[in-house]
């Protein structure tokens, strides 16, 4: 069952079992699927790791929007944020720890030859694929700074 199915089962039962915030999110997640499949010069169908990519993107708005809301006094807003992204957590891959990214940041600079910060963008390429939806880019960004810096 592809991932898309399975969100569009999840948001029956949350209608059915009148979870108010699960239904909301979830459809606000598939409607971000749904542009995403229109946008461009031709609908199409997006595969589970082209949805994945959404629903990372929909989890990191939701982080940003509630780290905002914090810093303006909004804890309402915040924990309702928070909440939503727990939501969409369900849905990605299990994220993967600093360690794992650590060491597939040292593999990639072996194998890449990267010596310096200048070879950032060859490091990041090598690792891209292999975090994708697993792990978020900008904390990966900044582990591979420091590892080159060293």
């Amino acid at each position: 069952m592809s991932i898309k199915e399975q969100l569009r089962l999840d948001l029956t039962e949350a209608i059915r079992g009148r979870d108010e915030l699960t239904s909301g999110t979830i459809r606000m997640v598939l409607s971000a699927i749904t542009n995403e499949e229109v946008s461009g010069k031709e609908a199409r169908v997006l595969s589970d790791d082209e949805v994945i990519t959404v629903l990372s993107r929909e989890a990191k708005k939701r982080r940003e929007a509630s780290e905002a809301f914090e810093t303006a006094g909004r804890a309402d807003k915040a924990a309702l944020e928070k909440a939503e992204g727990q939501v969409i957590a369900k849905y990605l891959p299990a994220q993967l720890s600093v360690e794992d990214i650590k060491k597939m940041i040292a593999d990639a600079i072996t194998s890449t030859g990267a010596a310096g910060p200048a070879d950032m963008g060859k490091v990041m390429g090598a690792v891209k694929p292999l975090i994708a939806g697993k792990a978020d880019g900008s904390v990966v960004s900044t582990l591979v700074k420091e590892a080159l810096n060293k």
